[in-house]
């Protein structure tokens, strides 16, 4: 749960620290911004992950790709951000197609490493849909990378996450890839 009134504290506190005047025209309003945007994003953590029982086995993969994203890095609070290639192998069960995108973005919009949120979505979606198999790239840049410590925009971070026959199945996983790759 949000506590705005301690968010606005910690920001101008931060403000102060880094030599700015909280009170200046600029950044009156900063705290109570700040505190609504993350207010924001905790509304959008949760969402109803209806599934939709599929008439018939439908054993092909489903795959949506390109779900840009935007997270935080937990170790400097700063934006990291991407795309996440998400693909399943419904047993039996399928989800609406929104519910894969929502399911990235509540997961994301939170403090975060690329790595752990890899496996959460991969792990969400196994529980949620208990597919034949789930698989998840993400590629993004990090800011903590890209204006701090090396200082080098452009770098891209990929990481993945195999489930079930992803992993098992060389042939799915060679047809998750190139297909996201295309």
């Amino acid at each position: 749960m949000i506590d705005k009134e301690k968010i606005e504290r910690a920001v101008r506190l931060f403000l102060e620290g880094i030599g700015e005047n909280p009170d200046r025209e600029g950044l009156k309003e900063t705290p109570t911004r700040i505190a609504r945007m993350w207010e924001e994003f905790e509304s959008m953590r949760s969402f109803d992950m209806k599934l939709f029982e599929e008439f018939g086995e439908y054993n092909e993969m489903v795959l949506v790709k390109d779900i840009r994203f935007y997270s935080f890095c937990e170790h400097h609070l700063l934006p990291f951000f991407g795309y996440v290639h998400i693909a399943y192998i419904p047993n039996g069960v399928i989800c609406g197609l929104s519910k894969l995108i929502r399911a990235v973005r509540a997961l994301s919009l939170r403090l975060q490493v690329q790595e752990r949120l890899t496996e959460e979505i991969a792990d969400f979606l196994e529980k949620e849909l208990n597919p034949k198999g789930v698989g998840v790239v993400i590629s993004a840049e990090h800011l903590c990378m890209s204006i701090r410590g090396a200082m080098s925009p452009g770098h891209l971070t990929v990481t993945s996450a195999l489930r079930g026959i992803f992993l098992k199945d060389i042939k799915t996983r060679e047809e998750f890839l190139k297909l996201i790759s295309g």
